[in-house]
């Protein structure tokens, strides 16, 4: 029986992520995603929203049918 997995190039938020630090973030999905380590990935609030900014990844968990995401955001982009 197969496992049902996503594979995912940028981290969409939906206002659901967690500051651990400064700059660092935990963010838990539903479901089973795989996402790229130590590479720079766009974040964003919805899937088809504006570009807040980039992260890079530095954990992925698989637990309970869910994801959670470890990630350093890099650049934040501000409509100031």
């Amino acid at each position: 029986m197969g496992m049902p997995l996503e594979l995912n190039t940028m981290i969409v938020t939906k206002g659901k992520e967690k500051r651990l630090e400064e700059n660092i973030f935990v963010l838990r999905k539903e479901g089973y995603r795989l996402y790229p380590l130590d590479l720079p990935v766009e974040v964003r609030k919805t899937k088809d929203g504006d570009l807040s900014g980039r992260a890079i990844i530095t954990k992925v968990e698989w637990e309970g049918s869910s994801t959670v995401l470890t990630y350093q955001l890099i650049k934040l982009n501000s409509t100031n």
